[in-house]
């Protein structure tokens, strides 16, 4: 019989962060781009360099990220700065989120959404290494999971609040685009009033003794653990499939609302089929935290990749909009279980002292990554003159992150 995992005070606290965080990543998918356009309009800007600017701030966010995100997580090691670093960087995130409704600029808005955007992610670090201070290796699945699971369902709240304001708020006097705003500040509430539990309970139970020079520590200390990498065949192996197979999820969700549109559904559509994925990931996300403790974690992240290539092939065949919904209900499926059980089985083949270290390399492997199947979706789009060969592309993504995490699968018992 699966053991009942009753989550510690401190544990709720970890996941409650998933619930505040998961409002920000909701409204950058829905009402952010509508909010941008709009003021793009206003400004002049044409919808194809409106797509382009949007392009390039997610592209500067990925990049800061990416070469920051390493060298910060390195320094949270130290004894006593994992939480304060984390709370800046939450608190950039929020506070940007706030401030964003009340910008009319459409480059004053980008600039603001980077520095937002970079505060959330970068938080994301951190507070995935604090799974290691916050549980039991032998809880660590269930956890993760919890918190994605809850974050599904926790980011709908805001949402829907924000979404009917946005929906029926001319019929209370107030105006589409001031609706918006309160729809962000409403999300930036709910985010940083969730986390106040976590940043009171959290404590650095794993880290590395700081130095008189941590600065430069950190990058010493980072340079070691790049180089030496290689000889650590299954975090090595399994970054390289999370490089893979991830990166194919993440297109996965960016092309489905590409997909909705050339099928003519309109945004209310596409924001419900959004609402509708959150809605299915709540449930099967806890299921698979509830499997991780009947079965290893190797064999449902195997199960999760399978799944996503057959959803693939089946995107290959869109057609109507009640594909469209089918896509919608296996997306959610299976994205909370991969992601979940992908955050867990690293922190527990890593050294817990240098969580904030490796989970900033892991970052980089996953959001990192993102241009690689969007840019072979282009690619194969452009050469084949059909959108379908394009996302059908994705299954090389799934097929080689498949057989390189059973290589690294032999490596470890995790």
């Amino acid at each position: 019989m699966t053991e009942k995992i009753k989550l510690t005070k401190l544990e709720k606290a970890w996941v409650m962060y998933d619930v505040g965080n998961s409002a920000f990543t909701l409204l950058i998918a829905t009402l952010f781009p509508i909010y941008f356009d709009a003021i793009a309009q206003q400004a002049g800007i044409s919808s194809v360099d409106y797509l382009a600017y949007w392009g390039y701030a997610a592209s500067i966010v990925t990049l800061i990220v990416a070469l920051s995100g390493p060298v910060l997580g390195t320094l949270t090691d130290f004894k006593g700065l994992k939480k304060p670093i984390f709370f800046v960087s939450m608190l950039i995130g929020v506070v940007g989120c706030s401030a964003l409704g009340f910008i009319q600029s459409w480059l004053l808005f980008l600039i603001v959404f980077v520095i937002a955007k970079c505060g959330y992610s970068s938080s994301l670090i951190f507070y995935d290494a604090m799974l290691t201070d916050v549980t039991k290796p032998k809880r660590m699945d269930e956890v993760s999971a919890k918190g994605y699971a809850w974050g599904y369902i926790g980011s709908c709240i805001p949402f829907i609040v924000g979404l009917c304001l946005v929906l029926f708020g001319s019929r209370i006097g107030i105006g589409q685009m001031t609706a918006m705003s309160l729809a962000f500040v409403i999300a930036a509430a709910w985010w940083i009033c969730v986390t106040i539990p976590l940043l009171l309970q959290y404590k650095q139970r794993h880290y590395v003794i700081a130095e008189k020079k941590m600065i430069k520590s950190s990058f010493i200390r980072l340079a070691s653990t790049l180089k030496n990498m290689r000889k650590n065949r299954e975090v090595f192996l399994f970054l390289l499939s999370f490089f893979c197979y991830i990166d194919g999820v993440y297109t996965i969700i960016d092309m489905a609302t590409a997909y909705g549109t050339a099928l003519g559904l309109d945004t209310t559509g596409l924001l419900l089929a959004l609402l509708l994925t959150q809605l299915v990931a709540f449930p099967a996300t806890l299921i698979f935290g509830k499997l991780s403790g009947r079965y290893a974690a190797r064999w449902l992240i195997s199960v999760c990749i399978i799944a996503y290539t057959i959803i693939t092939l089946f995107a290959f065949t869109l057609d109507s909009q009640l594909k469209f919904w089918i896509l919608a209900v296996c997306v959610g499926m299976f994205q909370g279980g991969v992601q979940s059980l992908s955050r867990s089985h690293f922190a527990k083949i890593i050294p817990p002292e240098k969580a904030g270290e490796y989970f900033g390399i892991f970052d980089i492997c996953g959001k990192g990554a993102s241009f690689l199947g969007t840019f072979l979706v282009s690619m194969t789009t452009q050469l084949t003159n059909s959108m379908n060969y394009g996302v059908g592309s994705l299954v090389v993504l799934f097929i080689i992150g498949f057989i390189l995490f059973q290589k690294s699968c032999q490596y470890t018992k995790a």
